[in-house]
């Protein structure tokens, strides 16, 4: 499902015609983005928890030279799927 189809499902579920349901979607992504980019958990009861995690800076391996590289202190997205989103996908 890509955006304009979720925006469709969105107008018709809720009653809401496709232009109020892309702006009430893009305001949700980019309440859920502003919550994230400052270190917010954003736990929605049912669907998910959206949160920060922080990955320490470690050695890899080059795979072409087999070279020793140091991989940057970056911080990532995580998700973790609620209860009642996993039983439906069950």
């Amino acid at each position: 499902m890509n955006k304009t189809e979720l925006v469709n499902a969105i107008a018709e579920k809720s009653g809401l015609g496709k232009a109020e349901a892309k702006r009430a979607l893009d305001a949700a992504l980019e309440a859920v983005s502003e919550a994230l980019a400052s270190d917010d958990k954003v736990a929605l009861i049912g669907f998910g928890t959206f949160s920060v995690a922080n990955k320490e800076e470690r050695t890899g391996i080059n795979p072409r030279t087999k070279e020793a590289i140091t991989i940057p202190a970056r911080k990532v997205i995580k998700f973790k799927p609620g209860s009642e989103l996993n039983d439906k996908v069950k």
